[in-house]
């Protein structure tokens, strides 16, 4: 019994896979760190909800204090510590009488960077309403 050997030449594809990787590389790059981008902006925007419901909660039981206002203020920046507090935007609207709604609004920015370049930019903004105890 005779075996005939077969030669099988891949020289014609030999950089084929390198060069396949070469062209979905950038691909992938791009898809991480739009990935990357959109983890970080959905981030912020949950820090930003947390801390308006946090500053809402704060506002509806502090009627009775002095400025009432304030203090639900300085609730949404303790709970939004993680964000530019420069760039936190705060706005808390109510007459503070028993019964009435207290309305919190907080908005901050977001821009969503690929490679150097603002592919949407814009304010998260979250509004939450309470009523004062």
């Amino acid at each position: 019994m005779t075996f005939k050997s077969k030669h099988i030449s891949i020289r014609g594809e030999q950089g084929q896979t390198m060069t396949e990787f070469a062209i979905i590389l950038p691909l992938l790059a791009l898809l991480l760190f739009a990935v990357i981008q959109f983890g970080i902006v959905f981030n912020n925007y949950v820090a930003v909800t947390d801390a308006t419901r946090a500053g809402a909660r704060k506002a509806s039981v502090s009627r009775d204090l002095v400025n009432p206002a304030r203090v639900a203020e300085a609730a949404v920046r303790a709970s939004a510590a993680g964000l530019d507090q420069g760039q936190l935007g705060v706005a808390v609207t109510s007459t503070f009488e028993r019964g009435t709604d207290v309305t919190v609004r907080t908005s901050y920015p977001y821009s969503i960077n690929l490679l150097g370049l603002v592919v949407k930019s814009g304010r998260l903004t979250s509004t939450t309403t309470e009523r004062v105890e």
